[in-house]
């Protein structure tokens, strides 16, 4: 007996504007309030930046790059090689804010993701290069965002030249936050209403 073999069409709907949205939306959070100081950190605060940080960078990231992965290995409904490096990277940064943001919830040692830094920062180079080589200069510029936010957040959690470190991974975190913003808009407008934005 032949066994049936399923076939789905390419789909152009991948769906990256989630990703951009919930880290856009964690940067925006959390980079002000290291940026300026406002609101300043209580228990209270903590608890709600965290639960942000487990919901929209979290669970948003980690649910469209598993989304991507699937789609490109088991239905083939997405085509084209960086977007692999898409869903991984996605997904690996949807776990981190899982970390990240129960970490903030229960005030946890903050030392700890100085060396979680070192990984993201190597990873945000990786990420860098893949789309720098396929083209794709918006999320690049992305990527270089990223890379400047884990370069600082080294030096911001490990208390190193504190608190310019922490004002400077506040701005990088705002500043990525708001490019976030732009691919957001880029990738939805273009794909449901046919615009031609530079994503």
């Amino acid at each position: 007996m032949t066994p049936e073999v399923f076939s789905f069409p390419t789909s152009v709907f991948v769906p990256l504007g989630l990703a951009f949205f919930g880290l856009g939306t964690g940067y925006l959070i959390y980079g002000p309030q290291e940026l300026f100081g406002f609101p300043e950190r209580s228990p209270a605060v903590d608890w709600a930046n965290g639960w942000y940080g487990v919901w929209m960078p979290g669970f948003l990231q980690f649910l469209c790059g598993t989304y991507i992965l699937v789609g490109l290995t088991w239905f083939h409904v997405f085509k084209g090689a960086p977007l692999y490096a898409a869903g991984i990277l996605t997904t690996v940064f949807g776990v981190h804010w899982f970390a990240i943001g129960l970490s903030r919830m229960r005030q946890g040692d903050m030392r700890v993701n100085g060396f979680m830094a070192i990984a993201f920062f190597l990873v945000s180079i990786l990420g860098l290069i893949v789309f720098a080589e396929a083209g794709d200069i918006p999320v690049a510029i992305l990527f270089v965002g990223l890379t400047c936010v884990y370069f600082s957040g080294i030096f911001s959690y490990f208390g190193i030249a504190s608190p310019f470190s922490l004002r400077a991974q506040g701005f990088f975190h705002t500043i990525t936050g708001l490019w976030l913003m732009y691919l957001t808009y880029g990738i939805v407008l273009d794909l449901a209403l046919g615009w031609h934005l530079t994503i």
